[in-house]
């Protein structure tokens, strides 16, 4: 009896140390984390950006998330990335239109440029706001049929099949096991890292440069209600955002095919009301509007100088469309215009953290 005891004590023993070997051999990562860069200039302006706390911000999830970005994996037949969508020489837009998909099929809407994103508070993403989260938002092109035309299960088996990937999650988020959570949240914290602060008139408000005086005119025409009237939807010169982050019904249209926000919310007051996108980076975000109708930006001026129309849901904020709008000289539109250039940033899109 004493002899198998012994017996199996070492057996015991022997399976204990090669389980405690297998362990040992296993890599076990602890991702790096990250903080956000503040730019001066959004210090003391805005609140902290928004990281949830279930996905914080790592050297090795922002790496992966930049990787599947400019991937064609994810899509249907692998010959499309975010990236052909979102081109970060367009500020992470596109110049076309209407975006094709992976079978030539157009979409509806223009492609938004993305940059700032942390500083999204309203938390609403899309040009209709109905994806609640950047996490949630990243779910949707991959299905959609006028985009990536693919299934979740299928993009989850081909990144599992994949010689580089596995290892690339288990770095980030501790699991070789690959689904649609972490891949939406790698994508969600590169995202979260393009950051744009760095245009003549952000190093104007830091006194490193000089605005010419037709740039000073055209912020004037900005901020004056009787003339560009910008400042509402698209904030204070102290808002370094340019935007609101709200949704509004511009005075584009009499009768409206698009419901925007209202299609979404199914509330009718809501029809036709879009996000109000940032005015960064202009310079390289053409066409302009949720549909990509104006080609220049003398377009959009002259939309609210003497193009705005009415319709039920029109914003109150739009109180010349009775005229047409505020009808602005041809001097202050070319002021304003030059103003509005100031808000470009090229150092954002010539950014190699943001290149492939």
């Amino acid at each position: 009896m004493n002899k198998y005891w012994k017996y199996l004590g070492v057996c015991v023993l022997i399976i204990a140390l090669h389980a405690c070997k297998d362990t040992d051999d296993e890599p076990t990562y602890t991702p790096t984390p990250v903080t956000l860069g503040v730019p001066e200039v959004f210090q003391g302006k805005l609140l902290p950006p928004v990281i949830p706390e279930d996905n914080p911000l790592t050297e090795e999830g922002i790496a992966l998330g930049k990787k599947l970005f400019f991937d064609p994996i994810l899509s249907g037949n692998g010959t499309q990335a975010c990236a052909d969508c979102h081109r970060p020489e367009h500020a992470f837009s596109d110049p076309r239109q209407f975006s094709l998909g992976i079978n030539g099929n157009p979409g509806t809407r223009h492609s938004m440029p993305l940059f700032n994103i942390a500083w999204n508070f309203e938390n609403k993403f899309f040009w209709d706001g109905r994806a609640l989260g950047l996490e949630a938002q990243i779910f949707d092109p991959v299905v959609d049929p006028n985009e990536m035309a693919n299934t979740w299960p299928n993009a989850e088996s081909t990144l599992q099949a994949d010689a580089e990937y596995p290892e690339l999650f288990e770095q980030a988020f501790g699991t070789s096991r690959i689904d649609s959570v972490n891949v939406s949240k790698a994508i969600a914290q590169f995202l979260r890292t393009l950051v744009s602060a760095n245009s003549k008139f952000d190093r104007f408000q830091l006194g490193l440069a000089e605005l010419t005086p037709e740039e000073e005119n055209g912020l004037n025409v900005f901020l004056d209600e009787g003339r560009g009237d910008c400042f509402h939807c698209h904030g204070l010169p102290a808002n370094p955002l340019w935007t609101d982050n709200i949704f509004h019904n511009n005075g584009m249209d009499e009768i409206i095919t698009d419901l925007g926000l209202g299609g979404f919310s199914g509330d009718p007051r809501e029809f036709g009301h879009f996000k109000s996108p940032s005015l960064r980076n202009l310079a390289y975000t053409a066409p302009f509007m949720h549909d990509g109708r104006f080609a220049t930006i003398e377009e959009v001026i002259n939309h609210y100088s003497e193009g705005l129309v009415f319709s039920e849901t029109i914003d109150p904020l739009m109180k010349n469309v009775s005229t047409g709008g505020a009808h602005m000289t041809e001097s202050d539109k070319a002021d304003l215009k030059a103003f509005l250039l100031t808000l470009s940033d090229e150092s954002f899109i010539n950014n190699p953290d943001f290149r492939q």
